[in-house]
Protein backbone atom coordinates (compact mmCIF):
# COMPACT_ATOMS: atom_id res chain seq x y z
CA UNK A 1 0.00 0.00 0.00
CA UNK A 2 1.31 3.64 -0.74
CA UNK A 3 0.90 6.30 1.88
CA UNK A 4 -0.17 8.51 -0.81
CA UNK A 5 1.60 12.04 -1.81
CA UNK A 6 0.85 15.10 0.44
CA UNK A 7 1.21 18.25 -0.93
CA UNK A 8 3.81 19.53 1.47
CA UNK A 9 6.68 16.94 2.04
CA UNK A 10 9.59 17.75 0.32
CA UNK A 11 9.98 14.66 -1.06
CA UNK A 12 14.09 14.43 -0.95
CA UNK A 13 14.40 10.60 -0.31
CA UNK A 14 12.95 7.70 -2.54
CA UNK A 15 10.65 5.60 -0.78
CA UNK A 16 9.71 1.75 -1.34
CA UNK A 17 5.89 0.88 -1.94
CA UNK A 18 4.87 -0.12 1.55
CA UNK A 19 3.67 2.44 4.12
CA UNK A 20 3.54 0.88 7.50
CA UNK A 21 0.94 2.14 10.44
CA UNK A 22 2.65 0.02 13.34
CA UNK A 23 4.94 -2.80 14.26
CA UNK A 24 5.97 -5.45 16.77
CA UNK A 25 8.72 -7.13 16.90
CA UNK A 26 10.92 -7.22 13.90
CA UNK A 27 7.47 -7.16 12.17
CA UNK A 28 6.00 -3.96 10.38
CA UNK A 29 2.22 -3.87 9.50
CA UNK A 30 0.00 -1.21 7.04
CA UNK A 31 -3.09 -0.22 7.15
CA UNK A 32 -4.38 -3.54 4.91
CA UNK A 33 -2.64 -5.71 7.26
CA UNK A 34 0.02 -6.59 5.58
CA UNK A 35 3.14 -8.16 7.65
CA UNK A 36 6.52 -7.21 6.15
CA UNK A 37 9.38 -8.53 8.41
CA UNK A 38 11.86 -6.16 8.82
CA UNK A 39 15.49 -6.54 8.08
CA UNK A 40 17.21 -3.06 7.62
CA UNK A 41 15.35 -1.37 10.85
CA UNK A 42 15.02 2.21 9.89
CA UNK A 43 19.27 2.42 9.15
CA UNK A 44 19.98 0.16 11.48
CA UNK A 45 18.21 2.40 14.11
CA UNK A 46 15.43 0.18 15.41
CA UNK A 47 17.73 -1.92 17.96
CA UNK A 48 14.78 -3.43 20.16
CA UNK A 49 12.64 -3.56 16.91
CA UNK A 50 8.91 -2.38 17.71
CA UNK A 51 6.91 -2.13 20.37
CA UNK A 52 9.39 -3.29 22.83
CA UNK A 53 8.01 -3.21 26.50
CA UNK A 54 10.55 -2.07 28.36
CA UNK A 55 11.06 0.87 25.66
CA UNK A 56 7.68 1.85 25.15
CA UNK A 57 7.07 2.14 28.74
CA UNK A 58 10.16 4.17 29.88
CA UNK A 59 9.21 6.89 27.24
CA UNK A 60 5.36 7.06 28.13
CA UNK A 61 6.18 7.19 31.54
CA UNK A 62 9.01 9.63 30.84
CA UNK A 63 6.54 12.07 28.83
CA UNK A 64 3.73 12.03 31.40
CA UNK A 65 5.95 13.81 33.96
CA UNK A 66 9.02 16.00 32.11
CA UNK A 67 8.89 15.94 28.06
CA UNK A 68 11.65 18.51 27.81
CA UNK A 69 13.90 20.72 29.65
CA UNK A 70 16.86 21.88 28.08
CA UNK A 71 21.15 22.03 29.36
CA UNK A 72 20.25 24.89 31.25
CA UNK A 73 18.67 23.03 34.40
CA UNK A 74 20.34 19.49 35.56
CA UNK A 75 18.39 16.54 34.86
CA UNK A 76 18.72 12.76 37.12
CA UNK A 77 17.44 11.09 33.78
CA UNK A 78 20.11 12.70 31.79
CA UNK A 79 22.77 11.61 34.36
CA UNK A 80 21.67 8.63 34.57
CA UNK A 81 21.48 8.34 30.78
CA UNK A 82 25.49 9.42 30.70
CA UNK A 83 26.27 6.85 33.43
CA UNK A 84 24.48 4.20 31.82
CA UNK A 85 26.16 4.92 28.25
CA UNK A 86 29.45 5.62 29.77
CA UNK A 87 29.61 2.02 31.55
CA UNK A 88 28.40 0.52 27.73
CA UNK A 89 31.06 2.02 26.44
CA UNK A 90 34.50 1.30 25.71
CA UNK A 91 36.60 1.56 29.49
CA UNK A 92 38.34 5.36 29.77
CA UNK A 93 35.87 6.34 27.43
CA UNK A 94 33.28 7.41 29.94
CA UNK A 95 32.57 11.34 29.47
CA UNK A 96 29.31 11.87 27.71
CA UNK A 97 28.15 15.02 25.77
CA UNK A 98 24.05 13.87 24.18
CA UNK A 99 23.30 15.86 21.14
CA UNK A 100 20.78 14.54 18.14
CA UNK A 101 22.27 12.44 15.55
CA UNK A 102 25.12 10.63 14.07
CA UNK A 103 26.18 13.63 11.65
CA UNK A 104 26.08 15.95 15.13
CA UNK A 105 27.99 13.69 17.58
CA UNK A 106 30.96 13.75 14.09
CA UNK A 107 30.21 17.95 13.68
CA UNK A 108 31.40 18.27 16.87
CA UNK A 109 33.95 15.06 17.11
CA UNK A 110 35.93 16.96 14.66
CA UNK A 111 36.20 19.98 15.93
CA UNK A 112 37.03 19.16 19.45
CA UNK A 113 40.01 17.57 17.34
CA UNK A 114 40.51 20.52 15.30
CA UNK A 115 40.58 22.84 18.73
CA UNK A 116 42.28 21.18 20.80
CA UNK A 117 44.92 19.91 18.28
CA UNK A 118 45.04 23.46 16.91
CA UNK A 119 45.87 21.80 13.61
CA UNK A 120 43.90 21.41 10.00
CA UNK A 121 43.87 18.45 8.20
CA UNK A 122 41.84 15.68 8.71
CA UNK A 123 42.55 11.87 7.44
CA UNK A 124 39.36 10.01 6.48
CA UNK A 125 39.05 6.66 4.76
CA UNK A 126 37.47 6.22 1.31
CA UNK A 127 34.24 4.52 0.84
CA UNK A 128 33.49 6.11 4.37
CA UNK A 129 30.31 8.26 5.12
CA UNK A 130 29.83 10.50 7.88
CA UNK A 131 27.33 12.70 7.93
CA UNK A 132 25.41 15.96 5.92
CA UNK A 133 26.37 18.35 7.99
CA UNK A 134 29.59 21.12 7.03
CA UNK A 135 32.32 18.70 8.52
CA UNK A 136 30.98 15.40 8.88
CA UNK A 137 29.99 15.90 4.80
CA UNK A 138 33.52 17.18 4.38
CA UNK A 139 34.99 13.67 5.65
CA UNK A 140 32.85 11.78 3.50
CA UNK A 141 34.10 9.82 0.82
CA UNK A 142 32.21 11.29 -2.59
CA UNK A 143 30.37 14.39 -1.32
CA UNK A 144 30.76 16.77 -3.88
CA UNK A 145 28.02 15.62 -5.46
CA UNK A 146 25.69 16.38 -2.72
CA UNK A 147 27.72 18.92 -0.33
CA UNK A 148 27.01 22.56 -1.46
CA UNK A 149 28.89 24.92 0.95
CA UNK A 150 31.65 26.28 -1.42
CA UNK A 151 34.63 25.11 0.46
CA UNK A 152 35.36 22.87 3.25
CA UNK A 153 36.18 24.05 7.04
CA UNK A 154 39.83 21.98 6.48
CA UNK A 155 42.08 19.97 4.43
CA UNK A 156 40.99 16.39 3.79
CA UNK A 157 42.88 13.29 2.78
CA UNK A 158 41.28 10.52 2.13
CA UNK A 159 43.03 6.82 2.41
CA UNK A 160 42.26 3.46 0.36
CA UNK A 161 40.67 0.67 2.65
CA UNK A 162 43.14 -1.38 4.24
CA UNK A 163 46.24 0.49 2.97
CA UNK A 164 48.48 0.02 6.31
CA UNK A 165 51.33 1.90 4.38
CA UNK A 166 48.94 5.20 3.31
CA UNK A 167 47.74 5.30 6.66
CA UNK A 168 50.98 5.63 8.23
CA UNK A 169 51.51 7.99 5.18
CA UNK A 170 48.83 10.05 5.46
CA UNK A 171 49.02 10.86 9.26
CA UNK A 172 51.62 14.06 10.09
CA UNK A 173 52.44 16.74 12.84
CA UNK A 174 49.89 18.63 10.18
CA UNK A 175 46.71 15.83 11.22
CA UNK A 176 44.00 16.92 14.00
CA UNK A 177 42.58 13.60 13.86
CA UNK A 178 41.81 10.07 11.99
CA UNK A 179 38.16 9.29 11.78
CA UNK A 180 37.42 6.14 10.53
CA UNK A 181 33.85 3.90 11.19
CA UNK A 182 35.56 0.26 12.20
CA UNK A 183 32.68 -1.44 9.64
CA UNK A 184 31.55 1.21 7.01
CA UNK A 185 27.93 1.20 6.59
CA UNK A 186 26.41 2.95 3.39
CA UNK A 187 29.25 1.26 1.38
CA UNK A 188 27.85 -2.39 2.01
CA UNK A 189 28.88 -3.15 5.47
CA UNK A 190 32.50 -3.58 4.38
CA UNK A 191 34.76 -4.50 7.60
CA UNK A 192 38.04 -2.81 7.71
CA UNK A 193 40.99 -4.81 8.68
CA UNK A 194 41.76 -4.62 12.51
CA UNK A 195 45.73 -4.33 11.53
CA UNK A 196 44.41 -1.05 9.54
CA UNK A 197 42.37 0.18 12.89
CA UNK A 198 45.73 -0.25 14.59
CA UNK A 199 47.61 1.31 11.87
CA UNK A 200 45.29 4.49 12.10
CA UNK A 201 45.78 3.82 16.69
CA UNK A 202 49.44 3.79 15.86
CA UNK A 203 49.97 6.42 13.55
CA UNK A 204 47.42 9.14 16.24
CA UNK A 205 50.17 8.02 19.03
CA UNK A 206 53.01 9.01 16.60
CA UNK A 207 51.82 12.46 15.84
CA UNK A 208 49.40 13.28 18.54
CA UNK A 209 46.62 13.24 16.62
CA UNK A 210 43.24 12.08 17.80
CA UNK A 211 41.51 8.79 16.67
CA UNK A 212 37.35 9.17 16.24
CA UNK A 213 35.78 6.05 16.14
CA UNK A 214 32.65 7.07 13.93
CA UNK A 215 30.01 4.07 15.64
CA UNK A 216 27.33 5.82 14.64
CA UNK A 217 26.09 2.59 13.03
CA UNK A 218 28.67 -0.28 14.40
CA UNK A 219 27.80 0.42 17.93
CA UNK A 220 25.23 -0.32 20.97
CA UNK A 221 25.93 -4.12 20.01
CA UNK A 222 25.20 -4.46 16.64
CA UNK A 223 28.69 -5.80 15.72
CA UNK A 224 28.01 -8.75 18.31
CA UNK A 225 29.91 -6.27 20.77
CA UNK A 226 29.05 -3.19 22.48
CA UNK A 227 31.54 -1.43 19.88
CA UNK A 228 33.48 -1.68 17.30
CA UNK A 229 36.55 -0.51 19.90
CA UNK A 230 35.54 -3.71 21.66
CA UNK A 231 35.65 -6.01 18.75
CA UNK A 232 38.60 -5.24 16.91
CA UNK A 233 40.60 -3.98 20.34
CA UNK A 234 41.22 -0.51 18.75
CA UNK A 235 41.05 2.54 21.75
CA UNK A 236 39.86 5.76 20.28
CA UNK A 237 40.29 9.34 21.79
CA UNK A 238 36.66 10.06 20.46
CA UNK A 239 33.47 7.85 19.98
CA UNK A 240 30.65 8.40 18.35
CA UNK A 241 27.35 7.17 18.52
CA UNK A 242 23.69 7.29 17.17
CA UNK A 243 20.88 5.26 15.62
CA UNK A 244 19.95 2.68 18.03
CA UNK A 245 21.22 4.40 20.98
CA UNK A 246 17.85 5.13 22.06
CA UNK A 247 15.99 2.72 20.27
CA UNK A 248 14.36 5.15 17.99
CA UNK A 249 14.15 8.12 19.86
CA UNK A 250 16.25 10.74 18.18
CA UNK A 251 19.54 10.68 19.79
CA UNK A 252 23.19 10.41 19.49
CA UNK A 253 26.37 11.08 21.65
CA UNK A 254 30.08 12.16 21.88
CA UNK A 255 32.26 10.27 24.10
CA UNK A 256 35.70 11.18 25.18
CA UNK A 257 38.24 11.12 27.45
CA UNK A 258 38.73 12.56 30.95
CA UNK A 259 42.04 14.12 29.53
CA UNK A 260 39.96 15.58 26.82
CA UNK A 261 36.40 16.02 28.21
CA UNK A 262 38.53 18.41 30.79
CA UNK A 263 40.14 20.46 28.27
CA UNK A 264 36.28 21.93 27.54
CA UNK A 265 34.76 24.76 29.40
CA UNK A 266 30.73 24.82 29.68
CA UNK A 267 29.57 26.79 27.00
CA UNK A 268 31.99 25.44 24.50
CA UNK A 269 29.93 22.58 23.04
CA UNK A 270 26.21 22.97 23.05
CA UNK A 271 22.86 21.61 21.81
CA UNK A 272 19.54 22.64 22.81
CA UNK A 273 17.86 18.91 21.86
CA UNK A 274 20.79 17.10 22.70
CA UNK A 275 20.27 15.52 26.42
CA UNK A 276 16.39 16.10 26.66
CA UNK A 277 14.95 13.54 28.86
CA UNK A 278 12.30 11.29 26.13
CA UNK A 279 15.84 10.48 24.58
CA UNK A 280 17.58 10.26 27.69
CA UNK A 281 14.88 7.74 29.33
CA UNK A 282 15.20 5.44 26.28
CA UNK A 283 18.90 5.42 25.95
CA UNK A 284 18.62 3.93 29.44
CA UNK A 285 16.12 1.69 28.25
CA UNK A 286 17.68 0.32 25.42
CA UNK A 287 20.84 -0.40 27.29
CA UNK A 288 18.83 -2.09 30.07
CA UNK A 289 17.09 -4.35 27.13
CA UNK A 290 20.19 -5.01 25.62
CA UNK A 291 22.13 -6.57 28.55
CA UNK A 292 19.38 -7.98 30.62
CA UNK A 293 17.72 -9.78 27.59
CA UNK A 294 21.17 -11.00 26.28
CA UNK A 295 20.60 -9.13 23.02
CA UNK A 296 24.91 -9.32 21.80
CA UNK A 297 24.61 -12.81 22.36
CA UNK A 298 21.36 -13.20 19.99
CA UNK A 299 23.16 -10.79 17.48
CA UNK A 300 26.08 -13.20 17.66
CA UNK A 301 24.69 -16.64 17.38
CA UNK A 302 21.77 -15.22 13.91
CA UNK A 303 24.56 -13.48 12.41
CA UNK A 304 26.37 -16.76 12.10
CA UNK A 305 23.08 -18.27 11.21
CA UNK A 306 22.82 -16.13 8.63
CA UNK A 307 26.38 -16.91 7.18
CA UNK A 308 25.65 -20.34 7.04
CA UNK A 309 22.23 -20.47 5.45
CA UNK A 310 21.94 -17.00 3.57
CA UNK A 311 24.78 -17.27 0.77
CA UNK A 312 22.47 -18.83 -1.35
CA UNK A 313 20.46 -17.89 -4.59
CA UNK A 314 21.45 -14.71 -5.86
CA UNK A 315 23.89 -14.30 -2.78
CA UNK A 316 27.23 -15.39 -3.27
CA UNK A 317 28.88 -14.19 -0.35
CA UNK A 318 28.38 -12.18 3.09
CA UNK A 319 30.57 -8.89 4.41
CA UNK A 320 30.52 -7.20 7.61
CA UNK A 321 29.96 -8.14 11.44
CA UNK A 322 27.16 -8.90 13.56
CA UNK A 323 23.23 -7.43 12.54
CA UNK A 324 25.97 -5.13 10.14
CA UNK A 325 26.00 -7.30 7.26
CA UNK A 326 26.31 -7.15 3.35
CA UNK A 327 25.08 -9.76 1.48
CA UNK A 328 27.36 -10.24 -1.99
CA UNK A 329 24.62 -10.23 -4.72
CA UNK A 330 25.11 -11.55 -8.64
CA UNK A 331 22.01 -9.81 -9.40
CA UNK A 332 21.71 -5.74 -8.72
CA UNK A 333 21.22 -5.79 -5.14
CA UNK A 334 18.13 -3.28 -5.88
CA UNK A 335 16.71 -6.18 -7.62
CA UNK A 336 16.93 -8.57 -4.70
CA UNK A 337 15.41 -5.82 -2.53
CA UNK A 338 12.83 -5.42 -4.63
CA UNK A 339 12.13 -9.38 -4.88
CA UNK A 340 12.54 -9.57 -1.55
CA UNK A 341 9.88 -6.68 -0.81
CA UNK A 342 7.17 -8.91 -2.79
CA UNK A 343 7.79 -11.72 -0.59
CA UNK A 344 7.20 -9.09 2.51
CA UNK A 345 10.69 -9.01 3.59
CA UNK A 346 12.39 -5.56 3.52
CA UNK A 347 15.93 -5.12 3.24
CA UNK A 348 18.30 -1.83 2.01
CA UNK A 349 20.98 -1.49 -0.66
CA UNK A 350 24.12 0.28 -0.23
CA UNK A 351 26.94 2.45 -2.56
CA UNK A 352 27.85 -0.83 -3.87
CA UNK A 353 25.00 -1.94 -6.17
CA UNK A 354 25.55 -5.33 -5.82
CA UNK A 355 25.65 -5.77 -1.60
CA UNK A 356 22.69 -6.09 0.25
CA UNK A 357 22.58 -4.47 3.48
CA UNK A 358 21.17 -6.08 6.68
CA UNK A 359 20.18 -3.88 9.40
CA UNK A 360 17.71 -5.73 11.50
CA UNK A 361 16.43 -5.73 15.03
CA UNK A 362 18.42 -7.07 17.88
CA UNK A 363 15.53 -9.27 18.69
CA UNK A 364 15.54 -11.40 15.36
CA UNK A 365 14.42 -14.91 15.98
CA UNK A 366 15.63 -17.71 14.38
CA UNK A 367 12.62 -18.17 12.27
CA UNK A 368 12.90 -15.35 10.68
CA UNK A 369 16.31 -16.40 9.17
CA UNK A 370 14.59 -19.46 7.57
CA UNK A 371 12.19 -16.75 6.16
CA UNK A 372 14.98 -15.12 4.51
CA UNK A 373 16.92 -17.71 3.37
CA UNK A 374 13.97 -19.52 1.55
CA UNK A 375 13.30 -16.30 0.10
CA UNK A 376 16.19 -15.76 -1.39
CA UNK A 377 16.51 -19.78 -2.21
CA UNK A 378 13.30 -18.77 -4.33
CA UNK A 379 14.28 -15.85 -5.76
CA UNK A 380 17.68 -17.55 -7.25
CA UNK A 381 15.60 -20.19 -8.71
CA UNK A 382 12.92 -17.97 -10.50
CA UNK A 383 16.12 -16.45 -12.03
CA UNK A 384 17.69 -19.35 -13.27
Amino acid sequence: MSAGRGAHLDEVFPTLPYAPVKGEGAWLEDADGRRVLDFYGGHAVAALGYNHPRLTEAICRQASTLHFQSNILPLAVRHQAADKLASFAPAGIDRVFFVNSGAEANENALRVALTLTGRTKIVAVEHGFHGRTAAAGAATWGAKKWYGFPRAPFDVVFVPRNDVSAMHAAVDDKTAAVIVEPVQGLAGAFDLATDFLRAARQACDRHDALLILDEVQTGMGRLGAPFGADLYRVMPDLLTTAKGVAGGFPCGALLMTPTIAKEFKPGQLGSTFGGGPLACAAVVATIDAIEQDGLIENVKTLSALIRETCIVGPVHGVQGQGFLLGLKTTLPAAQVRDALLERNILTGTSTDPHVLRLLPPFVLERAHVELLAAALKEIGNEAA
